[in-house]
């Protein structure tokens, strides 16, 4: 096989022809019938190999802060953190790595290789095209195992003494994809002083931002995995997920996956798709109806054996206003004489909310009426609020003309709501196509009595002539 036929096969990017060719090389040196093959086999051969090496050169190198307190902090003060940065190269299969010159900002210690099997790592919002502005957030720190006090994870702790597997150099990452797509926590292993770290635990979600509407069904995304060749993995694990909001916090479900029971529920209706947490690492949060006390930051932590991995989403429960104009329809506008309309939305949350008037005249052009007088916002006992706005309708002052259409006009976060009423000013007002119509008739009617008396009224003065007439002769 010539060095044309790796070049017309392999990848145009320099690294995946540099490890395609590797791979080549170092089968025909551990099979020496490789050489024997025909053409056509050893190109189906190059091209089965250069295509499973660009699949793993699709891992990113993650450019990362490595966070750590200052040494010799003290006090009673919170201790000082160091910010240096560092690089991660990801990939899905251990594989010695290749000596790669790293940037003059990054020391070469801060330079490490991490294998992930599962590939959560390689997922595409982490590795963004090259020349991307936008990069991925990460963040690296030392992480220290460690037995949990919590009753529905101390179970996996039984034993006193720490295995000798704990004895390395553990890490924790925390990365946040492009756009909000993934969101992941990962504790890594290396055997101590090496670089090398594998994934022993990764939590993620694909919902870091939730949007619900009020009563309908809420699911928080949250996947956990456990490495199947640690020796911490086959000792049972914990699901809890706690609610923040505005600095107060309290638990929502924990979850004791060693014992396959509910260890504690303070959400009423909260629930776990159980089998599929069990059979494909599904950890999801199943709210059944979404309500405003519902909004906040919610964390899914998983727990193996001393070691804690855990993502936070928050979700916010949005419902529009509805708007009412009181009074509806409005009386006849006379000119100099104002009154008061006033629209209420409610059943809104969350809070934020912009209401004003628009006036559309019979010539068909709209323009801004302001936003009136407005209120203060009142809550419901289902967590919504409500708020008004009252305008002072005056045709002069406003210039309102022959009238037209005022629309109260709400903007929030569900979306924009308009309500309409029709103003009509006495005096310029044209009278509508059934009030015309009902004019017509009562002029009809009017005039037929008008002829009929007209006719009576000349009959009996005939028939009155007529008798005269003949008393006289």
């Amino acid at each position: 096989m010539t060095g044309h036929d790796y070049l017309f096969i392999s990848s145009s990017k320099g690294k995946a022809k540099l490890k395609c060719n590797t791979s080549i090389v170092r089968r025909q040196q551990e099979d020496p019938t490789m050489t024997n093959m025909s053409p056509f086999y050893q190109l189906c051969l190059v091209a089965a190999v250069c295509v499973g090496d660009a699949c793993c050169s699709s891992c990113p190198v993650l450019e990362c802060w490595f966070v750590q307190e200052k040494k010799g902090g003290g006090g009673g003060l919170a201790a000082a953190t160091t910010l240096e940065k560092s690089l991660l190269h990801i990939q899905t299969d251990r594989h010695p790595a290749e000596s790669q010159q790293a940037p003059s900002d990054i020391p070469p210690e801060r330079v490490y290789l991490i294998t992930d099997p599962a590939g959560t790592l390689c997922h595409g919002s982490l590795n963004p095209p090259r020349g991307s502005v936008e990069k991925p957030q990460c963040e690296i720190n030392p992480f220290l195992p460690q037995p949990s006090t919590l009753k529905w994870v101390s179970p996996l702790t039984d034993s006193a003494s720490s295995p000798i597997y704990l004895q390395a150099d553990w890490f924790s990452t925390a990365l946040q994809g492009l756009n909000g797509e993934l969101a992941v926590s990962a504790v890594t292993r290396a055997p101590t002083a090496t670089k090398e770290h594998k994934v022993t635990l990764s939590v993620t979600t694909t919902t870091a931002s939730v949007q619900s509407r009020l009563g309908g069904p809420v699911l928080l995304d949250c996947g956990l995995w456990a490495d199947p060749s640690s020796p911490l993995s086959g000792s049972g694990f914990a699901v809890e997920w706690r609610y923040q909001f505005r600095g107060e916090g309290r638990l929502v479900l924990a979850y004791d996956g060693k014992t396959d029971r509910l260890a504690d529920l303070q959400e009423e209706g909260a629930t776990l798709d159980y089998e599929g947490l069990h059979q494909r690492g599904n950890a999801s949060l199943i709210l059944p109806e979404a309500k405003v006390r519902h909004s906040g930051l919610y964390i899914c932590a998983v727990y193996l054996p001393y070691l804690v991995a855990q993502v936070t989403m928050e979700l916010q429960v949005v419902e529009p206003p509805s708007l009412s104009i009181h009074p509806s329809p409005l009386p006849l506008a006379v000119p100099g004489r104002p009154f008061t309309v006033q629209c209420e939305a409610s059943g809104f949350a969350p809070l934020g909310l912009e209401l004003s008037w628009e006036f559309k005249g019979t010539d068909g052009k709209s323009r801004s009426l302001g936003s009136g007088s407005l209120t203060g916002h009142r809550q419901a006992w289902d967590g919504t609020y409500s708020q008004s706005t009252r305008l002072e309708l005056d045709s002069t002052k406003l210039e309102l003309g022959r009238g037209g259409e005022v629309t109260c006009v709400a903007v929030h976060l569900g979306g924009p709501r308009r309500a309409s009423v029709t103003l009509n000013v006495i005096g310029f007002s044209s009278p509508s196509i059934e009030d015309s119509m009902a004019m017509v008739g009562v002029a009809l009617v009017l005039y037929g009595l008008i002829k009929f008396v007209s006719w009576t009224v000349t009959s009996s003065g005939s028939d009155q002539g007529g008798q005269q007439e003949k008393k006289d002769k």
